[in-house]
């Protein structure tokens, strides 16, 4: 197969060093976006399809007959975190394209943030120079609507959103080709459910989020809704961070600092769980945190005891289901495709032993390990 290896940008974000913390300021729902719940009721692509979809993705790869042509596809990623989520996801993406024997060629196209609009807009203005077949993009912030509109509206490339598994509202049944990720509604409550066993619920805590978006809401807001206690306010303090470990370690120094009995701190990525990390162990706090995603980076502090608990992503599943939904299209099958595809999750703890651990990372990173 064949790598656009001109296509490859390295950007970084940060200007100015910016404050620790913003302090967060209210609420906002998910409500312009479909639950997958919802969106599975009211479409017949959907329900068709995701169950015969997702056994694809679970078995061994199967060549298809008759591709037509070579996908030309070109891949947004934020992938300047601690997090290994993104660069795992493209290795399992071009591992299950090869195992299918897909005709391909892939420019991966790598920012600092996936908040930052107007370095998305120009990373997607230079990958459609190239004319991809299929783009694969986040859609994190509110203001990436319009960019990812104008491309459903175009028809040209096919649109796949990573990391998002709820359809906009907006667009009715003009939706992208593809939603791909991991519910984070559904990883999120797993975690409250751990919280509420572990300490019993209403103990003081609080929340750092990343950037203002998308993922922040479906994670933060979501345990914070559940969790908070209106009559006896036990949210002690809430920033956004970004994902950037060390404004989290200032955050957190901050919180606990303020709130030495804190119980915990509700950590919204892999970047915010190990900056309050830092900040337990330099506190010497008896405060709690969590990681979201499960990746190597928060195995190791899992492992090592630092870390309470995180929902590990079934990971290469979503490269997975990315080069098979590619593979149907190529083949004339592309209506075989859900609107959208969900992963599944594992929750860890720091009391599960290392061979559960590594059970769970074979499954995890079969391409990607």
């Amino acid at each position: 197969m064949v790598r656009l290896v001109g296509l490859v940008v390295i950007l970084t974000f940060f200007g100015a060093i910016a404050p620790p913390a913003q302090a967060q300021s209210g609420t906002r729902s998910l409500d312009e976006f479909w639950s997958l719940e919802e969106f599975s009721v009211r479409s017949p692509r959907q329900q068709n399809h995701a169950d015969s979809f997702a056994r694809r993705v679970n078995a061994s790869a199967s060549p298809l007959a008759g591709y037509r042509g070579t996908a030309r596809i070109a891949v947004i990623y934020p992938g300047k975190q601690v997090s290994d989520y993104w660069r795992r996801s493209l290795l399992s993406f071009e591992a299950r394209l090869n195992e299918l024997a897909v005709p391909y060629e892939i420019g991966s196209f790598f920012s600092g943030s996936p908040s930052f609009v107007g370095n998305q807009a120009d990373l997607i203005a230079a990958a459609l120079k190239e004319d991809p077949d299929y783009l694969v993009f986040t859609l994190d912030v509110l203001r990436h609507k319009a960019l990812v509109q104008r491309l459903i509206a175009r028809g040209r490339p096919k649109v796949i959103l990573q990391n998002i598994t709820t359809p906009v509202r907006a667009w009715r049944e003009r939706q992208p080709f593809l939603y791909v990720g991991f519910d984070h509604v559904t990883g999120t409550n797993l975690l409250i459910d751990y919280y509420k066993k572990r300490f019993g619920a209403k103990k003081d805590f609080a929340i750092l989020y990343g950037p203002q978006g998308y993922v922040s809401r479906a994670r933060g807001n979501t345990f914070l809704q559940a969790y908070s206690d209106a009559d006896t306010p036990n949210l002690k303090a809430s920033y956004f961070v970004g994902y950037d470990r060390q404004r989290s370690r200032e955050a957190a120094t901050q919180i606990l600092q303020n709130h030495p009995d804190l119980t915990f701190i509700y950590s919204c990525s892999t970047d915010i769980a190990l900056g309050v990390l830092d900040a337990i162990a330099a506190l010497d706090s008896a405060a709690a945190t969590n990681g979201w995603g499960g990746g190597s980076a928060e195995l190791e502090a899992i492992s090592a005891g630092q870390l309470e608990v995180t929902v590990m992503r079934m990971n290469d599943d979503n490269g997975v289901a990315m080069a098979e939904a590619v593979a149907l299209d190529l083949a004339g099958r592309g209506d075989e495709v859900p609107v959208v595809y969900s992963g599944a999750f594992e929750l860890v703890t720091r009391t599960d032993s290392n061979e559960h651990l590594d059970e769970l990372k074979a499954r995890a990173f079969r391409y990607s390990k």
